[in-house]
């Protein structure tokens, strides 16, 4: 046998051969981890197959996990949506709110303007959250955020 074998590694068959030699193994157990049988002709090549079926085992796992980080990372993209779109929903509730209970009041008109944008600044960044644009739609939401803290400010 010269050349590779079809998993990649040379043959062993020689270095076996030199390996029973300074150790001092019998021609019995050479044999037998060659797969050669007493009387020197091949017997069940199981070493071969089982390296074949290993690497394929190899490669349908790393498929898998492929397939596993595709998954995580489809799952994570989704949870980011829906929390953008959850907490737009509910910032933009509570500045509707607020802005129509200080409507009522005696406060400034700047207090529920500024409820009021923060709330639409809110709706806007829980629309782009659905549409996918989840880095933007947090930016906004704290933009939401600090104009509804600022019309607080004024009253």
């Amino acid at each position: 046998m010269s050349g590779r074998t079809d998993s990649g590694t040379a043959p062993v068959t020689a270095e076996r051969d030199d390996l029973a030699e300074s150790t001092g193994d019998s021609d019995e157990e050479t044999a037998g981890a060659e797969g050669l049988t007493g009387d020197g002709t091949a017997g069940d090549a199981d070493e071969d197959t089982d390296e074949d079926t290993d690497a394929a085992d190899d490669a349908d796992e790393s498929a898998g996990d492929a397939d596993d980080d595709d998954d995580d990372e489809y799952d994570e993209a989704r949870r980011a949506r829906w929390a953008s779109v959850l907490t737009g929903a509910v910032l933009c509730a509570a500045g509707v709110g607020a802005a129509l209970f200080r409507l009522t009041g005696a406060e400034p008109a700047l207090v529920p303007a500024a409820y009021a944008l923060g709330a639409a600044v809110c709706a806007l960044a829980g629309f782009l959250g659905s549409r996918g644009r989840t880095r933007r739609a947090l930016w906004l939401l704290v933009a939401g955020t600090m104009i509804m803290a600022l019309g607080d400010q004024f009253d």
